[in-house]
């Protein structure tokens, strides 16, 4: 109930924008560890596997159990055999019965999978937290991706707009065909079209991190492009793919599991084997027997005290053990190649995302000059077009093809930097330090 009420009360405010917060991509991931359900939930499950230990530890230890109970009888002595007499028992029982195990390979097996399967799941918590980082930032992107992309939309559309209006006036003074008119006419209502587009783009855009943070956000920091520097990685692919050997977070939790796998082949086999306990007692018993007629009444109390040890072997159980132990291993075999599978993932996550990051920088210096190049061509095309030697075709197709490079140059800017988290997530070294090291590139939005 303590979470439902902040939920309710966002949703009533969201629709006023009350709740809209202005923060920085650090602080945004520091809502995010408050409140995303994925982390919550695997924490939830590693305090669970720690928990297990415990109740793994318990059959080792002493087993103690208090047992009572209380029986009446009434009945009547066969008359045919003597007088006709009630006879009444009373018979209560109190003991206290302790067993230990002395050898029972089993539960020190399970003891030991209970702890392996706890580190696996610390293990599956830090790989749930680095993913949570790479969220947080792809979400963080995507939407100044998306506000980007509209501002360069409605840029456009102002240029369009300004284009049409002066072949409207062109057209009205003899200099323009009607064609001419309808081409920027055609070229405003794409753009048009284009600008209802984006701003869905971006309202999908926040809420991807309202999931992750429960809140709703309304300006993020922006990247700043003018100390926005980009570094090829020269660091070896083989390299890398050593240090991910011992470092990524998921190898290591299926390292684990191929350990447990082969734990539970054991634990399936030690069926086999025998068991051997301390078994013990003592027991008060009190009984009183009377018979109503006559007056007759015996009573009596017992008690006694027993200890001795349990034996069990194993004969014979219709081959379930052996059945079982043959899954075990077949699931051992499985978790290996599950490993071998994981392995190759990241060996190929970490050779993609390093020949991502030498691309988004070769494409970013080329955009940087398509930038330049475009504007100089629009603006030629702009002169041509006043002295009748270019269209207004040419016009629009060069204010197309301007927009079209700022969009690529700064979608190729965010996919660098998610490049550069990527491949420290495949290496296994993904930290908040690698956020904030992000966000030291950010500044407030204008």
């Amino acid at each position: 109930m303590k979470k439902l009420l902040p939920l309710v009360i966002s949703a009533t405010l969201g629709s006023v924008s009350l709740n809209a917060f202005a923060e920085s991509l650090v602080q945004i991931y520091d809502v995010a560890k408050q409140n995303d359900p994925q982390l919550l939930r695997t924490q939830a499950q590693r305090d669970a596997a720690f928990e297990a230990i415990t109740s793994s530890r318990s059959s080792l230890l002493p087993q103690i159990s208090l047992a009572a109970s209380y029986t009446l009888t009434r009945g009547k002595i066969n008359p045919d055999t003597g007088p006709d007499r009630d006879n009444d028992d009373n018979v209560a029982n109190i003991g206290l019965n302790l067993t230990q195990e002395l050898y029972d390979r089993s539960s020190w097996i399970t003891l030991d999978t209970a702890e392996m399967t706890a580190r696996q799941a610390d293990a599956t918590l830090a790989v749930t937290e680095q993913s949570l980082i790479l969220r947080v930032a792809q979400g963080y992107f995507s939407v100044l991706s998306a506000q980007d992309n509209l501002e360069f939309i409605r840029a456009e559309k102002t240029a369009v707009g300004r284009q049409l209006e002066q072949t409207k006036q062109r057209f009205e003074v003899g200099l323009s065909a009607i064609t001419d008119v309808h081409d920027a006419q055609a070229q405003y209502d794409s753009v048009l079209a284009s600008e209802i587009l984006a701003e869905n783009t971006l309202a999908n855009s926040y809420e991807t991190l309202r999931e992750i943070t429960g809140r709703s956000y309304q300006n993020l920091d922006v990247l700043d492009t003018k100390r926005f520097s980009a570094v090829n990685s020269t660091t070896a692919p083989e390299q890398l793919i050593n240090e991910a050997q011992v470092k990524n977070l998921s190898l290591l939790a299926q390292r684990i599991a191929v350990d447990i796998a082969r734990e539970n082949i054991s634990l399936a086999s030690s069926a086999h084997l025998p068991t051997l306990d301390l078994v013990g007692g003592y027991s008060i018993s009190d009984t009183s027997d009377s018979t109503v007629n006559n007056g007759i009444s015996n009573d009596g109390r017992a008690n006694g005290f027993n200890i001795g040890v349990q034996l069990a072997v194993p004969l014979y159980q219709g081959g379930r053990i052996d059945s079982l132990t043959k899954q075990a291993e077949f699931n051992y075999v499985a978790s290996a190649e599950l490993l071998e599978e994981t392995y190759r993932s990241v060996s190929a996550t970490v050779r993609a995302q390093q020949n991502n990051i030498n691309a988004n920088i070769g494409a970013i210096r080329a955009y940087e000059q398509t930038v330049i190049s475009a504007r100089s061509a629009l603006e030629a095309n702009e002169a041509g077009f006043e002295v009748g030697t270019r269209t207004i075709v040419d016009v629009l197709d060069a204010t197309q093809s301007l927009y079209d490079a700022n969009r690529n140059l700064s979608n190729a800017r965010y996919n660098y930097i998610l490049s550069q988290l990527q491949l420290a997530q495949a290496v296994g070294t993904l930290s908040e330090q690698n956020l904030v090291d992000v966000d030291a590139g950010l500044i407030p939005a204008k």
